[in-house]
């Protein structure tokens, strides 16, 4: 059986279909993740088990080394951006998270943390841009709906 399409796998995301919706989002964070093959899905791995485990500096200098060595490689920014969100680091994070959606504009996963970040900051203004744009390619997942209301609130 073909696997389905990018743009497929997109339009799944705005089905009623729930079980269709969470395949689809299952499908696109592998094909991030699987970007650099087999090394650089391992290296991921190993950052996040790192990262469980309370490795959190042994984490960041993997995936310092891994974006060093393959800069494109998308999910390593957004892995490296999620662990700068758990220090707090959130300019770092923002930064991190607009080199993935400039790599891949569809990166509903980067437009949520940037979103995160930009409320952690209270920039409510810019967290709402972000939101908007993970709801556009998401518009069922619920964490972003209820941060859009709670930004909206902020601002009323």
């Amino acid at each position: 059986m073909p696997q389905p399409s990018v743009d497929q796998l997109l339009q799944n995301l705005h089905n009623n279909d729930e079980k269709l919706r969470e395949r689809a989002t299952q499908a696109l964070w592998n094909t991030w993740f699987e970007q650099k093959g087999v090394v650089g899905l391992q290296r991921l791995q190993r950052a996040q088990l790192l990262l469980q485990t309370g490795q959190i500096e042994r984490a960041i200098v993997l995936l310092d080394q891994l974006i060093a060595e393959m800069p494109d490689f998308a999910e390593a920014w957004n892995r490296r951006a999620v662990l700068y969100f758990t220090q707090q680091r959130y300019a770092a994070a923002i930064d991190d998270c607009q080199v993935v959606v400039h790599a891949i504009p569809i990166h509903f996963g980067a437009w949520s943390g940037m979103a995160r970040c930009y409320a952690a900051l209270n920039d409510y203004q810019q967290a709402i841009v972000a939101v908007r744009r993970a709801l556009d390619l998401q518009p069922y997942a619920l964490e972003n709906q209820r941060l859009l209301l709670e930004c909206t609130a902020q601002l009323t």
